[in-house]
């Protein structure tokens, strides 16, 4: 756990999440930005354990080394890559940092800088502008904001003037992660002519970490004084651990309590001490259907901006 020793007067704001290293785009937001004149204090609390997965990692070593990942067409090969999980960037980069095998002359890959590289959000595209490459890589679609805005985007940019069918796209996951992009990108409504491949590649595993619920107890009890806090929630995985330690869950039917924010209603019952807020549409929908939970706020784009704006907009409400 990460946290910002919070100053008299600041609102605890907790970031359900591991922090990006070496910089933390929502630790630099929050800790310069104010909210109802009120200081920030950002607090980091892990929800997730992520693991690489070696066989899909080996794949993709693979694929790098006989240079099947690159923007020719040919038979056999990659014609570019998506990515929407910092995770899967990371283990991405660290293949390429192995370089290519000792046998070649080459010290880079230079087919990658000249593959198209779709993402999502600009969390993701900072972390894959990290990843050296002479000329840079070719970074598409990171204004797009979410996996089907994305994959619309792709549609017509991705190799519009190649041979019908286009190459696959290679798109690094992990084990838990929304089908919305090969879906579309595949779908039966599409003429076959337009349709793209996606072939999917499992690089790494994600679990709740056991040590979350112990340590988000101990930041809301040492937080139990302040006025008001946020928590900011970033994926699915946590959220029951989450809601049972904000004491919202009933622990017979596994759904929020009568009477606390359920049903979809997201009716304001005067001001509370502690609000949530999720990073999009996909954890909100999450928290409704599987919970009966409202969250207070939803980010419209997944990026600190995103969250510090849709928060904004709530207390402006509260005054």
């Amino acid at each position: 756990m990460t946290t910002t020793s919070p100053d008299t007067g600041s609102i605890p704001i907790f970031l359900l999440k591991t922090k990006s290293t070496p910089h933390d785009g929502y630790e630099e937001f929050f800790s310069a930005t104010k909210l109802a004149g009120q200081d920030l204090a950002p607090t980091f609390v892990p929800v997730l354990e992520h693991k690489l997965l070696e066989p899909g990692l080996d794949t993709v070593r693979q694929l790098l080394r006989s240079r099947r990942i690159n923007d020719s067409g040919d038979e056999g090969t990659y014609g570019g890559m998506i990515f929407t999980s910092q995770r899967a960037v990371e283990a991405f980069a660290s293949l390429v940092a192995e370089g290519p095998p000792s046998s070649t002359d080459d010290t880079t890959w230079p087919s990658l800088s000249t593959t198209p590289i779709y993402t999502v959000g600009p969390a993701t595209t900072r972390a894959l502008r990290s990843i050296p490459s002479t000329p840079p890589l070719q970074i598409h679609g990171s204004e797009t904001g979410n996996g089907e805005a994305l994959a619309g985007y792709m549609l017509t940019h991705y190799l519009p003037s190649a041979p019908k069918p286009r190459p696959p796209l290679l798109f690094l996951v992990g084990d838990n992660r929304r089908d919305i992009i090969p879906k579309t990108l595949m779908s039966d409504s599409l003429p076959p002519t337009e349709r793209i491949r996606v072939d999917e590649l499992e690089v790494y595993g994600t679990t709740t970490q056991s040590s979350f619920p112990t340590a988000f107890a101990s930041i809301l009890s040492s937080s139990s004084s302040a006025k008001t806090r946020w928590v900011v929630v970033f994926s699915p995985t946590g959220c029951e651990a989450a809601l049972r330690e904000l004491g919202l869950l009933d622990e017979d039917t596994g759904r929020v309590k009568t009477g606390e924010r359920g049903g979809g209603c997201g009716i304001r019952r005067g001001r509370r001490q502690t609000y949530v807020a999720t990073i999009g549409p996909t954890t909100r929908d999450y928290l409704r259907r599987e919970f009966g939970f409202e969250a207070d706020v939803c980010a419209e784009v997944p990026s600190p901006e995103g969250v510090g704006e849709a928060i904004g907009r709530f207390m402006v409400g509260l005054e």
